[in-house]
């Protein structure tokens, strides 16, 4: 696992190839133009646009291709869990996944800086996406859709250092840059192995295999997000370590956070009518997240819903124990969740048509299993 002294220099290093790709379109004034390119720019076999700039391409050529270390197997047994456990995946990234983020003040700052405070339901539909393109069946062969995902993904990292960093509101050297290296870490670890724990605070049942699995493909994710390997531990035990040091580190209270925590709460308030159910939802939050967390982001602490939720969560376990042999058990765990991210993606975009698309495969599976989680979701967008 990466030292300390070399963990800490993370904080100053960007991602170098993105990087100059956005200096050299700022540059020339291209921005715009590119983005609408690749905004057509979808599926892992789709030819590079022609139209593109060099520099654009030759970006585009460099990131194409996993790490040569990526072993298929181990992806293929997380495509498994996902297919069994995603609807519970999606839910913990959902409450507990955001709130850890807002928990991490620098990156809380660039995030209001750049989006503002009132747009919960942006972050939230485009950390969405991801997890599907990224848990879907050969998501970095010929059939999927996330090695695009990953581009644009490091390309919209980039612009956003650069106009930070140039906008006279970024101190780099007291802060470092902007979505620095170590910031990537830190999301990563959230987005795997801090959503395992949160499933399992909330009764869900994940194995050791199912956890080192899951974190795996995420590892290979941020290697190809330019993370530099050394700095992504190769077992989940010791990513669980450095998440844990991490939290004693870096998380802290911040009013950009709480801000953002708060708009969060708000737009899944929503979900339910009325007010008198409102603490129901910040009861779900302090479930799934650290409680030192919660407090420093001022998640309300209602003894009611929260005893509510934790009966609930002893339910859960029960019905999880029972899974293997009872069907109505696997039908209120996966309705529950159903319920829960379906309702989430209707309210992610403000009344606005989502944009969310679940990859054929995992659709397919869900449906076949009767138990598809998103009904009225767009289809994956295919090529012609």
């Amino acid at each position: 696992m990466i030292d300390k002294a070399s963990f800490e220099a993370l904080k100053f290093q960007g991602d170098p190839l993105a990087d100059a790709v956005i200096a050299e379109l700022v540059s020339t004034g291209r921005v715009g133009a590119v983005n609408g390119v690749l905004e057509h720019f979808r599926t892992n076999d789709q030819p590079i646009p022609e139209q593109l700039p060099d520099s654009v391409r030759r970006f585009l050529v460099a990131t194409d291709d996993p790490p040569a270390w990526v072993d298929p197997d181990l992806v293929a047994r997380a495509y498994e869990f996902f297919v069994d456990d995603g609807v519970h995946v999606a839910a913990v990234l959902s409450f507990g996944a955001m709130v850890n983020c807002y928990a991490q003040p620098r990156p809380s700052r660039a995030l209001s800086l750049t989006h503002g405070l009132a747009q919960p339901h942006r972050r939230l539909s485009e950390t969405s996406q991801f997890v599907m393109n990224m848990m879907g069946r050969d998501a970095f062969g010929s059939g999927g859709s996330f090695v695009p995902t990953i581009q644009k993904t490091r390309l919209i990292h980039a612009a956003v250092r650069h106009f930070l960093s140039s906008s006279g509101r970024w101190d780099t050297a007291a802060d470092g840059v902007p979505i620095c290296q170590q910031d990537m870490v830190g999301a990563l670890l959230i987005f795997s192995v801090q959503v395992i724990e949160g499933m399992r605070r909330i009764g869900i049942s994940v194995t050791d295999a199912e956890a080192a699995d899951y974190y795996y493909v995420w590892r290979v994710a941020g290697a190809m997000l330019g993370i530099p390997v050394e700095a992504l531990p190769e077992s989940v035990e010791d990513a669980c370590e450095l998440s844990a040091t991490l939290v004693e580190t870096s998380y802290g209270p911040s009013s950009e956070g709480v801000a953002l925590t708060r708009h969060l709460l708000d737009l899944y308030e929503e979900l339910f009518p009325g007010k008198a159910f409102d603490g129901i939802v910040a009861a779900v939050v302090r479930q799934v997240v650290n409680p030192e967390v919660a407090d420093w982001m001022q998640v309300p602490d209602s003894r009611g819903w929260g005893r509510v939720v934790n009966a609930g969560t002893r339910l859960m376990r029960a019905l999880e124990r029972s899974e293997d042999t009872s069907a109505l058990a696997t039908t209120i765990l996966d309705r529950a969740g159903s319920l829960l991210l379906g309702g989430s993606v209707r309210n992610l975009t403000n009344g606005q048509s989502t944009t969310l698309t679940i990859p054929d495969d995992l659709r397919e599976r869900w449906e076949a299993a009767g138990r598809s989680p998103l009904p009225g979701v767009e289809p994956a967008a295919t090529t012609t």
